[in-house]
């Protein structure tokens, strides 16, 4: 019948117009991102208590450099002077304080606030840019060990943090205790529509008994 077969066609038209329509959002939502690629290593500090915070290293991929060095660089001396390390800290990165820095600890379980940092630096090395800043987080050593969870992400997935394949953690006056790491997913959180676990550091650590 040609009214039937009419009504079909255009009811096959509709659905492949919808399918055309979410497959066009689903793959500009899954392209979208990340724009900014972020190579992290992480160095515990400790002192005589136990621990003392976390030093920070992130080194950034060539196209945000790029952009850091052409806004920054005013004398374009390959070179950050402490006059273009001032602006960068002020326009380009202490804004993350809204976003804990992408830094999201977990003591015990509970969520650490990230309020602040100490000792930002930006810096080229080997045409890269290079932040290195200090995440203050007291915990002081018992003898049964305290768990530390450090997850690395932007919650807009707009940044892609990893770790590097070696040295990516590193202890730094930890003599006076058992300290175990690993770096892995964090189960706990998902990011980017629910699709993405971040990486995590996992620290244990106590007193040697």
């Amino acid at each position: 019948m040609p009214g039937k077969n009419i009504i079909m066609r255009k009811k096959i038209n509709i659905l492949s117009t919808i399918s055309i329509i979410y497959f066009t959002i689903f793959c500009s939502v899954a392209l979208s991102h990340p724009h900014v690629f972020i190579v992290q290593k992480i160095n515990i500090v400790f002192n005589d208590q136990g621990l003392t915070g976390f030093n920070i290293h992130w080194t950034f991929d060539d196209m945000f450099t790029s952009m850091i060095v052409g806004d920054y660089d005013k004398n374009q001396n390959k070179i950050l002077e402490k006059s273009e390390v001032i602006l960068i800290k002020k326009e380009a990165f202490s804004y993350l304080s809204n976003y804990n820095y992408f830094t999201f600890v977990k003591i015990g379980g509970r969520p650490f606030n990230v309020k602040f940092i100490q000792n930002f630096s930006a810096e080229l090395h080997n045409g890269k840019l290079i932040y290195k800043f200090f995440i203050p987080c007291h915990v002081t050593a018992t003898s049964n060990f305290k768990q530390i969870t450090v997850a690395s992400y932007d919650p807009s997935y707009y940044c892609a943090i990893f770790f590097t394949n070696n040295d990516s953690v590193s202890l730094y006056r930890s003599e006076p205790f058992v300290v175990e790491t690993v770096i892995k997913k964090d189960k706990s959180t998902s990011i980017y529509y629910g699709q993405i676990n971040p990486l995590a550091l996992f620290l244990n650590f106590r007193t040697k008994q």
